[in-house]
């Protein structure tokens, strides 16, 4: 009965979802709450409620102050000088000004957000692409590329793997370093490919052009929050806070909140402009924190129910003996494409956590389940999927069609997951 009711739950959640009937806020929350009040647990409900968010709370914090740690350096200007010098760098050169469009989405995707990545790297590149008619979609593959392959421990689909599955941020992240190395490696290197195929089609050399690099123009109210003076002690300060938090030697949470509190102190004294800022990045941590303590409700009630573990037990019976192990490789080339299919909240949320009850029944760490994920699911799978609003961003701002841009990017998302699916398996990982 719990296996059927676990599973009933889940396809609700699925399709409410994905068909925007409910919120995903709503559905983490209501459906889970019912299943278990059918279920007879009653009273008992809350307390799987308040276990499911005690798990979830060190990673909700750490993405709050994340978020407003980043959106002060970026209001700060700490990226300006780097963003400048590399749009100067590019000059007119096709494969400069792609190879430079993945290091600028990289450098921007530190916040962790896909859509702030698009709205800084798409205007800021897009013009030397229409000056030297260049092919758009190239600039939308490579952003795409970059900011997929770039997942850190504060981005989305690290929190949400360590929120499923209640594991501590910094074991999922940090094997997954050379894979994430190999992954950029894969990157810069189609965008050098990309670019020199667009070099031959427009028949220009290396000095075939000669015009003034494109000037990126800042706004008044942008201007005025700039600290240029300040830029060595921001850099210095996110290399500590980033370097201290990957390495593990601090809780993330705890890093995040004291660089918050030094870049608070450090770039705006003044109490008003402090409190400026922080309302001005308070809606984008809200809303993640929500959805993250939506999903402590879920899979507290999911596991204290013992739903998933009789969903893992009835699924573990279907497998033959001996093939428990490919499990982990399994989801890594399968996860891209199952991005096209589920939102990050439906896959994360329902569908990780079941297969990694599985996998524990058959003697494999969840972890693997986990890091295996996120070489593909809305990592590198987000940037296309239709299922993201930051999808319909990236196009819009590129002004090309999403059909367009699927068809041209997809294949190099999907080789960028196999190939770090494949290193990870060769290093070791799972």
């Amino acid at each position: 009965m719990l296996a059927t009711l676990g599973v009933v739950t889940i396809v609700c959640m699925l399709v409410s979802i994905m068909s925007k009937r409910i919120s995903p806020l709503v559905a983490l929350i209501a459906l889970p709450i019912i299943a278990a009040l059918l279920g007879g647990f009653g009273l008992q409900t809350s307390a799987f409620i308040i276990t499911g968010i005690k798990n979830v709370a060190p990673v909700v914090g750490m993405f709050v102050f994340a978020i407003l740690f980043f959106g002060i350096m970026t209001d700060a200007g700490m990226l300006d000088p780097i963003i400048d010098r590399i749009l100067k760098r590019v000059g007119t050169r096709p494969t400069r000004i792609v190879m430079g469009t993945a290091l600028l989405a990289l450098l921007v995707h530190l916040d962790g957000s896909g859509a702030v990545t698009f709205l800084v790297t798409i205007p800021a590149m897009l013009p030397l692409y229409t000056r030297l008619g260049m092919d758009k979609r190239i600039l939308a593959c490579v952003t795409a590329m970059a900011a997929g392959v770039n997942f850190l421990p504060w981005t989305g689909p690290v929190l949400r793997s360590s929120a499923a599955l209640h594991v501590p941020v910094a074991e999922l992240f940090q094997p997954l370093i050379p894979v994430q190395i190999v992954g950029l490696a894969f990157v810069f290197a189609c965008a050098y490919w990309l670019g020199k195929r667009e070099e031959r089609r427009l028949g220009l050399g290396p000095n075939s052009i000669d015009a003034q690099p494109h000037q990126r123009m800042l706004s008044d109210a942008e201007r005025e929050l700039r600290k240029p003076r300040l830029f060595w002690l921001n850099l210095s300060l996110t290399l500590v806070v980033m370097a201290v938090m990957i390495a593990g030697v601090v809780d993330p949470v705890v890093m995040f909140m004291l660089g918050t509190v030094v870049a608070l102190c450090l770039n705006y004294p003044n109490v008003d402009a402090q409190r400026a800022r922080i309302d001005a990045h308070a809606k984008t941590a809200l809303t993640m924190a929500s959805i993250l303590l939506a999903a402590g409700v879920f899979t507290g009630i999911m596991q204290g129910t013992g739903m998933l573990k009789a969903m893992a037990e009835v699924a573990v019976g279907q497998i033959p003996a001996g093939h428990g192990q490919a499990i982990p490789a399994v989801v890594g080339f399968l996860s891209m494409p199952l991005s096209l299919l589920f939102d990050p909240d439906s896959f994360y949320f329902g569908i990780m956590p079941v297969v990694a009850e599985v996998g524990r029944a058959l003697g494999v760490d969840p972890m693997q389940v986990a890091q295996a994920s996120l070489l593909g699911v809305h990592t590198t799978g987000f940037p296309v999927s239709p299922l993201t609003p930051a999808t319909f961003l990236l196009v819009g701002l590129c002004k090309i069609e999403l059909a367009d841009h699927q068809r041209f990017t997809i294949p190099f998302l999907f080789a960028a997951s196999v190939l770090m699916t494949l290193t990870a398996m060769a290093i070791g990982v799972f």
